[in-house]
């Protein structure tokens, strides 16, 4: 398709973007139900994101699916993640404390009950392991990304363990997770799906904008009871994320 053909494919999603959006905004506003407990935000979260995704043009493929009252932990790609994991499933996310203060985005994550943590407080990991106990009692799925950070997706980063000492105290379930994106040949799921390093925000969601089509994996592993010590624990998830991941890049690759 022509320059001008991905322009404008890349302003109608612009604008049904928005329109979703403030669609989002006015029935979590208005309507007080979805904003009464935890379940509910995380329900209304995965309302906006199966919608959000829709206009992206972005499917989702689930192999397998987590138990309830767990902690999700996979790979970090793209802020395209958070979409497609809530779609699947209510779910609260852990965060870095920046992300409050994006525009847009921050909000949303407020409004659904993400839990904003600063790294750089030993100490605050405390204050969200008695934040997200409740949120487990009621079945619901915490999400922590345990790279810290996203990435081009060659590879999955060393899995930092200070999040986990809620779920090892606790004995909580903790379920692996790989995620795994397809774009159109001649496209780069590297460069314009998974944003990481310097890539700034703006430009490259315009030019996701333009994608014709995007496909998402989502490889869930078995639950395991957390237990022992959380740097062990670290590392065999991310053990069982990065077999997931070859596992599934390689049914792509033979699809």
């Amino acid at each position: 398709m022509s320059k001008s053909g991905f322009s404008v494919r890349g302003a109608g999603r612009l604008l049904a973007v928005a329109g979703l959006l403030g669609w989002a905004v006015f029935v979590y506003v208005l309507d007080w139900r979805n904003r009464r407990d935890a379940t509910s935000k995380a329900r209304w979260l995965q309302r906006t994101c199966r919608r959000l995704l829709g206009v992206f043009a972005v499917s989702v493929a689930s192999r397998g699916r987590p138990a309830s009252g767990a902690v999700i932990v996979s790979n970090h790609l793209s802020y395209l993640d958070i979409l497609v994991v809530a779609s699947l499933a209510p779910v609260v996310f852990v965060s870095k404390k920046e992300v409050r203060s994006w525009p847009v985005f921050g909000w949303f994550a407020e409004k659904a009950g993400t839990r904003f943590i600063d790294r750089n407080k030993r100490g605050d990991v405390a204050r969200i392991a008695e934040e997200i106990g409740p949120v487990i009692a009621e079945r619901l799925n915490i999400v922590i990304f345990l790279e810290g950070t996203s990435s081009d997706g060659r590879d999955v980063l060393p899995f930092k363990a200070s999040l986990l000492e809620p779920a090892v105290r606790h004995g909580w379930p903790v379920v692996p997770a790989a995620l795994h994106y397809a774009v159109p040949s001649g496209r780069s799921a590297e460069q314009e799906v998974c944003w990481w390093g310097g890539m700034t925000l703006g430009p490259h969601l315009l030019n996701l904008t333009t994608l014709p089509w995007v496909k998402a994996d989502v490889a869930w592993g078995e639950a395991v009871t957390a237990g022992g010590d959380r740097k062990v624990l670290a590392a065999a998830l991310r053990g069982q994320v990065v077999a997931l991941k070859a596992e599934r890049a390689a049914a792509v690759a033979n699809s």
